[in-house]
């Protein structure tokens, strides 16, 4: 078998196990057998992120004899027709006047109900920006400044989220409290390490475990700049509502966890071993990338933790810590990539996919990248030095110039990002 053959399919193989983990979570495909008992009165649909639009079109062809009604927000870009339920586009990762004005709606439309109606919350990832009411005194300026900051810091998705909540006057479970005293199903699309639905989204119709001690000390380790309204809703804002104030009847459509057990079938498949490293790893992106070449190393030369031909799969959330220097064009998963690339440094029989499920890496038009043997190589051949790249958080403009990027346009979903490491250690074992 050439080279050529060898890497043409394996490069095959990581687009089939990448896709497959993606399709796991399609909402239209999974939502209809996680709904509740149909409501004696009406039923209000409410939901933000990027996966809200196209659940909210599983929901209306599911319920059509349902009086149904209600709104949900997406990302610029991810909407989709919902029948009955009205589908708006706000901005992510920042907030806009649009994703204020999707918060407001919300609350208009659980306004006035009965204990005969039910309320649905689609929730999904992105919506922390896609639905942002900022807590009085703060403006929505004050609100983007603290969004920037969150995601320039390195702080976790979890982490931020829980700034995000004591922050707001309609997330952490503030919703929930608007819309008694019917009651509130929440349908979720998990994008968090681990699964725990009350993140997602900032929570908004779930209890909230987190303090406002927590977001305090956490905007204190990651030295965050908060603007003067933001911290005297931290020092002075009620509590967010706790477990055991409001009900949490939650339903998970798609997960991290679930889309990696699809991910390990399409390795199957393709001959592969499948090692499922979790769905719940976090920490700078280059840096994990110079840790998975060591496992991927490990598994060639050492049959540990497993066999060779293997898929090393793995989710969960990476940061990019952004220092006071200027930035180039990336995301976390090309990042990841090329600094695995730069730590593999061409070793043979190793490829490599990375992506985020909703199809764009940060705020780039591409879900990811590809990386193989050769991609030093052919860097080196266009001048491109893959180390300077790195430093300057520019692993977009690296593989765009490769032509390595992976695009598959907005996928309506989001289970967070998926990691496939392909060891063939010189075997032709895939199909």
């Amino acid at each position: 078998m050439s080279d050529t053959g060898t890497d043409l399919r394996a490069r095959t193989a990581l687009r089939k196990i990448f896709d497959a983990a993606i399709a796991s979570a399609d909402p239209r495909m999974t939502i209809a057998r996680a709904l509740p008992a149909k409501p004696k009165g009406r039923c209000i649909v409410i939901g933000a992120g990027k996966a809200s639009a196209a659940m909210a079109a599983g929901l209306d062809a599911a319920w059509p004899d349902v009086d149904l009604s209600g709104v949900v927000v997406t990302r610029h870009g991810h909407s989709v027709p919902a029948g009955r339920i009205d589908v708006l586009e706000a901005s992510h990762p920042v907030p806009d006047d649009s994703s204020k004005a999707a918060a407001l709606r919300m609350l208009r439309a659980v306004e006035g109900l009965s204990a005969d109606d039910l309320v649905i919350a689609l929730m999904s990832g992105g919506g922390s920006a896609l639905m942002t009411l900022p807590a009085s005194p703060m403006t929505l300026a004050d609100k983007q400044a603290v969004n920037r900051a969150l995601l320039a810091s390195g702080a976790t998705i979890a982490e931020m989220n829980i700034v995000r909540k004591h922050l707001s006057a309609i997330k952490g479970g503030r919703l929930a409290l608007a819309a008694r005293p019917a009651h509130v199903t929440t349908l979720v699309i998990s994008d968090i390490p681990g699964d725990d639905p009350a993140p997602i989204a900032s929570g908004p119709t779930l209890p909230d475990p987190s303090t406002k001690a927590d977001a305090q000390e956490i905007i204190r380790r990651f030295a965050i700049e908060l603007p003067e309204a933001a911290q005297l809703v931290l020092a002075h804002a009620d509590e967010t509502p706790k477990p055991g104030e409001i009900d949490a009847d939650v339903r998970i459509l798609a997960a991290p966890s679930l889309a990696l057990d699809a991910a390990g079938r399409a390795a199957r498949d393709e001959g592969l071993n499948p090692i499922i490293l979790g769905d719940a790893i976090e920490g700078e992106a280059r840096e994990l990338g110079t840790m998975m070449a060591g496992i991927a190393r490990s598994v060639a030369q050492h049959a540990q933790p497993g066999p060779a031909p293997a898929v090393l799969l793995s989710g969960g959330e990476t940061t990019v810590t952004i220092g006071r220097g200027p930035a180039g064009r990336g995301g976390r998963n090309t990042e990841f990539l090329l600094g695995l690339a730069v730590a593999l440094s061409g070793a043979a029989d190793i490829w490599a996919i990375a992506g985020d499920s909703d199809g764009i890496d940060g705020t780039e038009d591409a879900a990811g990248a590809l990386i193989g043997p050769d991609t030093l190589r052919r860097a080196a051949a266009s001048g491109l030095d893959a180390r300077a790249y790195l430093a300057a958080h520019n692993s977009y403009s690296f593989f765009d110039r490769l032509g390595d990027l992976v695009r598959t346009g907005p996928t309506l979903t989001n289970v967070n990002d998926v990691r496939a490491v392909l060891i063939a250690a010189g075997k032709p074992a895939m199909r």
